[in-house]
């Protein structure tokens, strides 16, 4: 499976962002997939993730009220929906393949740079 996310900018504080990530080389729909970020100096971070269905989502702490995962079955394409973006949100961010339970993943794609700013 490989993936590749995109979407990543340069926005202010409180504005929004929706990161994608488009996946090929496998079927799509049954996988579940999640969302990572990093900064430098700092470990890897669980952002969210989905189940295969697009169902069930489990978020990071915190991070529910402004973020939202989804996936598109029919575009092979899993999504990050971000709200009221903080300095704090400036990171790569990475999507992943769910192996087993939410955060355990076993094919990632190249990271996308969100970076907020005023």
């Amino acid at each position: 499976v490989q993936l590749q996310a995109s979407g990543g900018g340069r926005v202010q504080p409180g504005d929004s962002l929706r990161l994608s990530c488009t996946a090929s080389g496998g079927t799509f729909s049954r996988y579940g997939f999640g969302w990572f970020r990093q900064t430098l100096g700092r470990e890897r971070e669980f952002v969210a993730a989905i189940s295969l269905s697009g169902l069930t989502q489990s978020y990071g702490g915190g991070l529910e009220p402004r973020f939202a995962i989804s996936k598109d079955n029919a575009k092979n394409t899993l999504y990050l929906h971000m709200n009221s973006l903080k300095s704090e949100d400036t990171a790569v961010y990475y999507c992943a393949k769910i192996y087993s339970g939410w955060s355990n993943m076993d094919y990632w794609g190249k990271g996308t740079l969100v970076t907020v700013s005023s």
